[in-house]
């Protein structure tokens, strides 16, 4: 590969790292495995925000739906609703949870660095575990594609691991995942790192994901690190 361009540069990057297409095809196929997030409930701070009314977003765009837990609870308090996922396995779960559920969203299956959608169409982006599977290089893609995206003064919402956590959550030096061509599993992050990240938007809140004492419809999960931020 000639690199003539910081995209050039971008996908070397990727390709000294695992294809992921492959692994959450995989990942997904099972939809028995014991997995905590397989199940149908919306993530805890997600269902805060909606109802004590923290956002009130109409046009919604979610990044790793997944099966579509989340994108469901937002059809369902009327919001217009686009998910995406890079695994089709994922997406034709969540078109049939959609189904059962009788919602209507927009789901498509692309790496979001490829989508193609009209620019600053979001009042709110939500992301429940994407970011801490992106290579280190691709935070400034996704610093981008928030901003291309996301309209001024809407929100967005990060669900990562924490760092050295019951599920993942590597805290190597950016530099190290290179040097050993993996990302272990996942990138941990800590209050300080994000707020560093997204040090050109309005903080709102990063805390600990609750997951004591959560009603029967919420999901949450320990060692994980919540966010909620303003494009200002």
């Amino acid at each position: 590969m000639l690199v003539k361009n910081n995209e050039d540069l971008y996908e070397l990057l990727d390709s000294l790292l695992r294809e992921p297409t492959e692994f959450w095809d995989t990942f997904y196929k099972d939809k028995e495995r014991n997995v905590p997030f397989f199940c149908d409930r919306p993530d805890e701070h997600l269902v805060k925000y909606i109802e004590k009314e923290t956002i009130k977003p109409r046009n919604v765009l979610e990044i790793g739906c997944g099966n579509g837990r989340n994108a469901i609870y937002l059809a369902q308090k009327g919001c217009n609703v686009t998910a995406v996922d890079l695994s089709q396995q994922a997406i034709d779960w969540a078109k049939e949870q959609a189904d059962v559920q009788n919602v209507n969203i927009q789901f498509i299956c692309e790496n979001i660095f490829n989508l193609k959608l009209e620019s600053q169409k979001f009042d709110y982006i939500y992301d429940s575990g994407c970011f801490h599977h992106l290579s280190p290089h691709r935070r400034v893609s996704y610093i981008q594609f928030i901003n291309k995206y996301l309209k001024n003064n809407g929100y967005f919402s990060i669900s990562a691991f924490k760092e050295n956590g019951k599920y993942g959550g590597s805290s190597l030096s950016d530099k190290q995942y290179y040097m050993d061509r993996s990302l272990h599993g996942g990138l941990g992050y800590s209050k300080e790192k994000l707020q560093i990240l997204f040090s050109d938007f309005q903080e709102i809140e990063i805390r600990d994901m609750q997951h004591n004492n959560l009603s029967q419809n919420e999901f949450g999960l320990e060692d994980f690190i919540v966010c909620l931020f303003r494009k200002i």
